[in-house]
């Protein structure tokens, strides 16, 4: 029987970031995924300049488009572009940034096996147990879960949610005119729902056109869809792909590991929370576990978690209390010099959200904003 020093369940951004940084170290590692690449992920796609740092050193990023223009626009109203000098987000289709990151994985030593699923975890003192669909077992010393906030892991490790949010995505086939119309810009759409907002990245001959909210407002979330993609007079497109998932983001007390077992990305809940980006923190947090692993020092992974990450994260909630109760307001902010400065540091990665939070002067602006009352919900 094989016994495999690291194993990593997920073949995504954070698994595979995961096995990259294990096999590397010289560790024998395993990658079981579910599906087979390259595959589809709904997914928006967005590259900031935290993920390019990342991953640059091991993969070309196979990038559709790189913007440096933003159009702002308030529930379809008081629209404004900015425009920077230098591009501020890197366009990227999943089933090919994925499939690059695998190959990376392979090349560093990691084995890859496909169309396999996990169905159970098991661990004892000695060794991680996986139990697969076909009715094999992968044994290894220990484990990475990267199977997604609703995979085995999550549940086996005992993450816990304080945020969960319904995204809507459509890939839309578009015409030249349209593609020229769009190259090197987004549109970012604050939504009537209290917390949600809506987008336009452009990826060449398509557009990802998308919506998120909080759960529980499925029906408002939908018709906010049809509206935006109405707006934008792209109602009578075809999509390519019409999804929808759940991101969750972690409780402050939530636990990353059990055992022997790690969980990264979006099956530890790590995102940021305001914009519900996540390749970042699953490139990272893969990468913090790989090394942990490789090092045996597991809650050194822990420990790392909470002092990279989670920071920026907590930041991400006050500036999300924020915006959902004066969406306005930070719209407005947005068109000033400081905010757009504020925008274009984090799109570059030139500063997270708790160093920006943590300035007086952001620090005062946030507490006249507490002492607003917050803007009436529209209808939906």
């Amino acid at each position: 029987m094989t016994v495999w020093d690291c194993a990593v369940i997920g073949a995504g951004p954070a698994g595979l970031s995961a096995a990259y940084a294990a096999a590397r170290a010289g560790l024998r590692t395993l990658v079981v995924e579910r599906a087979a690449h390259p595959r589809y992920k709904t997914c928006g796609g967005g590259l900031i300049g935290t993920s390019l740092a990342t991953v640059t050193d091991r993969i070309d990023v196979p990038a559709d488009d790189r913007v440096d223009r933003v159009t702002f626009t308030r529930d379809g109203r008081r629209e404004f572009t900015r425009r920077h000098t230098a591009p501020l987000v890197t366009m990227v289709r999943r089933e090919e940034f994925d499939l690059r990151l695998r190959r990376a994985a392979t090349d560093a030593g990691a084995e890859v096996r496909e169309r396999a699923p996990v169905r159970a975890v098991k661990q004892d003192p000695d060794a991680v147990r996986l139990r697969l669909a076909d009715g094999d077992t992968v044994t290894a010393r220990y484990a990475v879960g990267a199977d997604g906030s609703s995979g085995v892991t999550a549940r086996h490790v005992g993450v816990r949610h304080r945020q969960v949010d319904l995204g809507l995505e459509r890939e839309l086939p578009v015409s030249p005119v349209e593609q020229e119309r769009w190259r090197g810009r987004v549109l970012l759409d604050w939504g009537p729902i209290p917390g949600s907002y809506a987008w336009v990245f452009p990826k060449g001959d398509r557009l990802t056109v998308g919506v998120i909210a909080a759960r529980g407002e499925g029906e408002r979330t939908r018709a906010y869809l049809r509206s935006f993609v109405e707006r934008l007079g792209l109602s009578g497109v075809e999509p390519a792909h019409d999804s929808g998932h759940l991101t969750r983001c972690r409780a402050d007390d939530a636990p990353l590991r059990r055992g022997r077992v790690l969980v990264a990305g979006d099956a530890a809940g790590l995102l940021e929370p305001w914009s519900r980006e996540g390749i970042s923190y699953a490139l990272r947090s893969g990468a913090l576990a790989g090394a942990a692993v490789a090092a045996g020092d597991l809650d050194g992974y822990v420990r790392a978690v909470h002092a990279d990450l989670v920071p920026s994260m907590r930041a991400g909630h006050r500036l999300l209390d924020v915006f959902a109760r004066r969406p306005e307001v930070f719209h407005a902010l947005l068109a000033t010099p400081p905010g757009w400065g504020m925008f274009v540091r984090f799109c570059q990665g030139r500063a997270s959200f708790d160093e920006t939070l943590s300035r007086a002067p952001v620090r005062a602006a946030l507490a006249l904003l507490d002492r607003l009352p917050a803007t009436p919900a529209r209808a939906g």
